[in-house]
């Protein structure tokens, strides 16, 4: 019996590569949405098998960035385990990569070659600088990204007072390459349906993240003047920080309004947009005036009453305590053999089509044998490939 509701991509099969956390990302994404991924691992495994939290030597940011992926082991040494790749690519649509540009050609098994072999596949590469220029071949993971495109300058930027750029721990670049990389992946497999031809998708690292340098990027190009003082920064309470967001003139207005000032609205230091940036040091002053008067809740209290889009600082435990986190189902149960544990379910959901996180997290080449059958290896050679 056909499954009357099936998610987005049941008929699609996934060969993935990659490691570590943007390409595992966007198959993790795709697996969710319903693709059948198989994981190929080297005989030591992903490295984010080894990484912290462990219970019991699982690792739970690995189980994060592949549930639902199905794992199999080929030491891609070997030219066994090349051409088992190269029987496996036949039944596959879309494969995912994150190695240095030309590791795959070294094996043999980039995209011109196996496109040779199956002219309908999608070959989805992220490397840090893309696959070719002068830059192509540079070794890069997503704290070095942050540095190289002007990233960390830029966040650095808006911290007044500091010189020393920041520590990284949040893996911006990997993140939003791995999106970018399901955005091209899914376009060039719409257009696979049009032409009946598969094609590379090439994501950059550095192309992502320069990307995301909005201001950064236009005032790069042209004189512009700076505002006195940073525009979205926090703003005191009695017990802490809220952070608010002043984006149109009608949020102005509402703040003026909840700390009843609507004097503020015809001061020529802030009535027009243009002079209140350039003297918004002078307005965040006079704005603290009212808000070290109140604590941080009843700060937020008060501006979400009148409509400011707010926040307090919250921790992640206390983050996700939100209510909303509940009722979005934005956090879902993965399990290995160490048990059960939550992950972010995937930020975007479909009226007609279901997604399922996991729940399941592989062991390391637990599919090895059936994938290998499936794709026509005899027991002897799937024998010699899992010694």
């Amino acid at each position: 019996m056909t499954n009357a509701n099936p998610r987005p991509l049941s008929d699609v099969r996934v060969l993935d590569f990659s490691t570590t956390i943007a390409g595992p990302h966007c198959a993790r994404l795709l697996a969710d949405m319903g693709a059948d991924v198989i994981k190929v691992e080297s005989p030591e495994g992903d490295l984010m098998r080894s990484r912290p939290v462990q219970r019991d030597g699982r690792g739970t940011m690995f189980g994060q960035l592949n549930a639902g992926k199905r794992s199999i082991v080929l030491d891609l040494k070997k030219p066994e385990a090349v051409a088992a790749v190269k029987k496996l690519i036949t039944k596959v649509d879309i494969l995912v990569e994150n190695y240095r540009p030309g590791v795959m050609k070294r094996l043999g098994l980039d995209y011109p070659e196996l496109a040779k072999i199956n002219p309908r596949l999608i070959y989805g590469a992220i490397s840090g600088y893309g696959q070719t220029g002068p830059g192509a071949g540079r070794p890069a993971y997503a704290p070095v990204i942050h540095a190289s495109t002007g990233f960390d300058r830029a966040h650095l930027f808006y911290q007044q007072g500091r010189e020393r750029p920041d520590n990284c721990g949040i893996f911006v670049a990997d993140y939003a390459s791995g999106a970018y990389a399901v955005g091209g992946i899914l376009a060039a497999l719409h257009q696979r349906d049009v032409t009946g031809k598969g094609q590379m998708v090439d994501v950059s690292m550095f192309e992502t993240l320069v990307g995301m340098l909005l201001g950064e990027v236009n005032r790069a190009q042209f004189d512009f003047e700076m505002p006195s003082r940073p525009m979205y920064g926090p703003v005191e309470a009695k017990d802490g920080y809220v952070m608010l967001a002043t984006a149109s003139e009608r949020t102005f207005q509402d703040m003026a309004t909840a700390a009843g000032r609507r004097d503020w609205l015809t001061d020529p230091r802030f009535e027009k947009y243009a002079d209140r940036r350039m003297n918004w040091d002078q307005f965040v002053d006079e704005f603290e005036r009212w808000s070290k008067t109140l604590s941080v809740a009843e700060c937020v209290a008060v501006l979400e009453k009148h409509g400011v889009p707010c926040s307090p600082y919250l921790t992640v435990t206390e983050a996700l305590q939100d209510p909303q986190v509940e009722h979005r189902g934005s956090l879902c149960a993965i399990e290995d053999r160490a048990g059960k544990y939550l992950s972010p379910a995937p930020p975007f959901r479909f009226s007609g089509s279901p997604l399922q996180s996991g729940p399941n997290v592989a062991d390391l080449g637990e599919h090895t044998e059936s994938v290998l059958a499936d794709a026509g290896l005899s027991p002897a050679e799937i024998e010699a490939l899992t010694k």
